[in-house]
C-alpha cells in the first residue's frame, strides 16, 4: 500500500538523512572555529603554559623541592640531591641524598666505581635531571645548588639493540658513544654508563680509557662515567681534572650491603659474586665462581708481577 511504501521510504532513508544532517553539523563547527583560530590557539598555549607551571609548583611543593641558583662560573655544586622519580618508590623516605661537584677545572671528569646494584647509575642520572630541570626554570630535588647552564646532556644508558637493521647492543653503544664525542662541546654535561661491557674484556677496557682521554685531551665537558673496570682509576695520575668517586659499600663475610653513597676513592672490586648471591643463584655455581675468580686473580697477579719485572729489567739496560 501506499502509508508502507512511505513507511519503507522513512525507515531505510533515515539512516541516510542522519549522516547528512550530522556531516551539516561538522562542517558548521569547522567553519566557525576555523574563524577563531589564531584565539584557540592563543588560549590553549596559555592553558599548557599554565599546566605544566602548575604541576611544577605542586611537585615542588609536595616533596619538598628548592629553587637552584644559577652561576656563569661552569660550576655544578649540588647538596643533598635526589632523583625525583626513584624516590617516590622508595618507602619511607629511605632514598640515600648524595652531593655532586663539577667545574671547568680539577672537577671536570668523575670516574664512578664500585659495584652492580649499588646505585651509580641513578645518581648519574638524577645530576642530569636536577641541571634539567634547573635550566627549564623548576625547582629541584636537593637542599640547594647552584648550577651553571650547559648547552646539552648527552647520555649513554642502559642496554639497547637495533635487530631490524642488524645491530647488536654493543654496536648500538658505540655509535651513541661516537655521537657523543662528535658533538659534545666544552659546556656539555655527559653522562656515560659503563662504556664497553659489551665485548671482551681488554677490549672494552681498552675503548672506555681511551674515551676517557679523548674527553679530558679534546672536549673538556663535565663528566660523570660510571664503570666496573676499577683499572681506571689510575687516571687520576695522569689527569689533574679528572677525580675518583665510589659507591661506599659494608661487608660482613660473604654479605655486602650496598650504603648507596657517593664518596672520594675508588673501588678494587666489582662485587660480581655477591649481587649474583643477592639475585639466588645456586649456592654451587656461586662456589664454583669463587674458585674460578680466585684463580683468575691468581693469573692476572702473576702476568702483573711479569711485567713490572720485564719492565725493570728493561729500565735497568737503557740506564747503563
Amino acid at each position: 500500500t501506499e502509508e508502507l511504501n512511505q513507511l519503507a521510504d522513512t525507515i531505510l532513508g533515515s539512516e541516510d538523512r542522519l549522516y547528512a544532517l550530522e556531516y551539516e553539523t561538522y562542517v558548521m563547527i569547522r567553519e566557525t572555529l576555523a574563524g577563531e583560530m589564531e584565539r584557540i590557539s592563543r588560549t590553549a598555549n596559555v592553558i599548557a603554559q599554565i599546566d605544566a607551571l602548575a604541576s611544577l609548583a605542586y611537585v615542588a611543593e609536595r616533596n619538598h623541592f628548592v629553587r637552584p641558583k644559577l652561576n656563569v662560573r661552569g660550576t655544578i655544586d649540588i647538596k643533598d640531591g635526589r632523583h625525583p622519580v626513584v624516590e617516590q618508590v622508595i618507602p619511607n623516605d629511605m632514598f640515600i641524598s648524595n652531593d655532586t661537584y663539577l667545574d671547568n677545572k680539577k672537577n671536570r671528569v668523575a670516574i664512578i666505581t664500585g659495584p652492580n646494584m649499588a646505585g651509580k647509575s641513578t645518581y648519574m642520572r638524577q645530576v642530569a635531571l636536577i641541571v634539567l630541570m634547573a635550566q627549564i626554570g623548576s625547582f629541584i630535588p636537593a637542599r640547594e645548588a647552584s648550577i651553571s647552564p650547559v648547552d646539552r646532556i648527552f647520555t649513554r644508558v642502559g642496554a639497547s639493540d637495533d635487530i631490524s637493521t642488524g645491530q647488536s647492543t654493543f654496536m648500538v653503544e658505540m655509535k651513541e658513544v661516537a655521537y657523543i664525542l662528535e658533538n659534545a662541546t666544552h659546556n656539555s654535561l655527559i653522562i656515560l654508563d659503563e662504556i664497553g661491557r659489551g665485548t671482551s674484556t681488554f677490549d672494552g677496557l681498552s675503548i672506555a680509557q681511551a674515551v676517557v682521554e679523548h674527553i679530558c685531551k679534546h672536549i673538556h665537558s663535565k663528566t660523570l662515567f660510571a664503570t666496573h673496570y676499577h683499572e681506571l682509576i689510575c687516571l687520576e695520575e695522569s689527569y689533574s681534572k679528572l677525580k675518583n668517586y665510589t659507591v661506599a659499600v659494608k661487608e660482613k663475610g660473604k654479605d655486602v650491603a650496598f650504603l648507596r653513597r657517593i664518596i672520594k676513592g675508588g673501588a678494587d672490586r666489582s662485587y660480581g659474586i655477591h649481587v649474583a648471591r643477592l639475585a639466588g643463584l645456586p649456592n654451587s655455581v656461586l662456589k664454583r665462581a669463587e674458585v674460578i675468580l680466585e684463580s683468575l686473580e691468581d693469573q692476572s697477579h702473576d702476568a702483573s708481577d711479569l711485567n713490572n719485572r720485564v719492565m725493570g729489567a728493561q729500565l735497568t739496560n737503557v740506564a747503563k
